[in-house]
């Protein structure tokens, strides 16, 4: 039996050693084998986390509209995408979704608002938002709401947000190749700014936008090195109409391995297997657990997901569990009710006569 080279990574991390570039870079090569890399990548999660797996719930807040050019994006304005825009949904829908996101599970709701960064007087609203959810649902609060400065990071800290998502999306030197509206500078002044008012950092990169080996490991070090403790790892959904829209380049098992890199890279940092998880991951996807201990659940932005019961499902049949104060079983069973009004199916569910005979009509 042959020996994992990629142990002695996860030995060193969980001493206390901080890897560098040169470490973990092999990890992504082709010929690197995809299970020793997870194996190594468990090591750390595993020694971190547990088997706990953190449910995160989106609510697309306010759709489209906006002003910036991310080439990536349904939302921008170049995108020719055929999605619903509106404004500012109403504060009773959004504080109904997120009691309905915490009886799904969800550890986190995160409201995600359009546009490139709110005003003065939408801050305020979206403060005056966050403590009525706060006062209302037992849930952890995340929002995304473009750039920002100090005194908004404050304004929102105050109003008892728990985190602020910003994602840095992809390596400094490729930014102006995927938006020419705001800069990686801009970007980054937005997590510095969380940090002076004390916000801790949701932020990740999206996989898939042409960036090389190197680019995808100087992302997770910006990351360490800017204090996110959380981290979404989308893989590019190449939405229809937007300018991205012919970007197909991953498999499964480097998806798998850019995970691995980054939680050996963060260890600390709560890792999220992110939008594009069922386009890219497929059948796979229970292994994105491994490295990950967080999922979005019930889709994404602009696109749908693996339904509630389905992910839950592939949670408990992988061994993990969720962190949540309601057990698996009664989430399932909750799940199955909700979507048919009826108990769970049976284990052995008969095939009927159109399944039997599909070309007969």
């Amino acid at each position: 039996m042959t020996s994992n080279p990629y142990t002695t990574l996860a030995t060193r991390v969980l001493a206390g050693d901080t890897l560098s570039a040169g470490d973990v870079l092999p990890l992504l090569a082709d010929d690197a084998d995809v299970m020793d890399v997870l194996h190594a990548a468990y090591q750390v999660r595993k020694a971190k986390w547990g088997r706990r797996v953190a449910i995160h719930i989106i609510n697309n807040a306010q759709n489209g509209h906006c002003p910036e050019d991310c080439h990536y994006c349904a939302q921008s304005k170049p995108s020719e995408a055929p999605i619903e825009s509106y404004g500012m949904k109403p504060e009773s829908e959004i504080i109904a979704e997120a009691k309905r996101a915490h009886e799904a599970g969800a550890f986190r709701y995160c409201m995600v608002f359009s546009g490139r960064g709110p005003s003065p007087t939408k801050v305020k609203r979206l403060a005056d938002l966050i403590k009525k959810v706060k006062e209302t649902v037992p849930i952890e609060v995340c929002v995304s709401a473009g750039l920002l400065d100090e005194a908004a990071a404050r304004t929102l800290k105050e109003a008892g947000l728990d985190r602020l998502n910003h994602n840095l999306n992809t390596a400094e030197s490729r930014y102006a190749s995927i938006c020419t509206s705001h800069t990686y500078q801009d970007r980054l002044n937005t997590l510095r700014s969380a940090q002076a008012a004390h916000l801790p950092i949701c932020s990740g990169m999206i996989v898939g936008m042409g960036e090389s080996h190197e680019e995808v490991v100087e992302v997770a070090m910006a990351l360490r090195d800017n204090g996110a403790v959380s981290i979404p790892i989308n893989f590019l959904i190449p939405i229809e109409g937007t300018v991205m829209a012919d970007q197909y380049r991953l498999t499964p098992a480097y998806c798998l391995k850019v995970l691995s890199v980054y939680r050996l890279l963060n260890p600390h940092a709560e890792l999220r297997a992110a939008a594009g998880r069922e386009y890219h991951l497929r059948q796979l996807q229970a292994l994105a657990l491994y490295p990950a201990n967080s999922l979005f659940m019930d889709g994404y932005l602009n696109t749908r997901g693996l339904s509630p019961q389905a992910t839950i499902q592939m949670i408990q049949d992988a061994g993990f569990e969720v962190d949540s104060p309601y057990a698996m079983a009664d989430l399932l069973a909750s799940y199955e009710v909700a979507s048919t009004g009826e108990a769970p199916l049976p284990l052995v569910d008969y095939k009927q006569h159109s399944h039997l005979h599909p070309t007969v009509s």
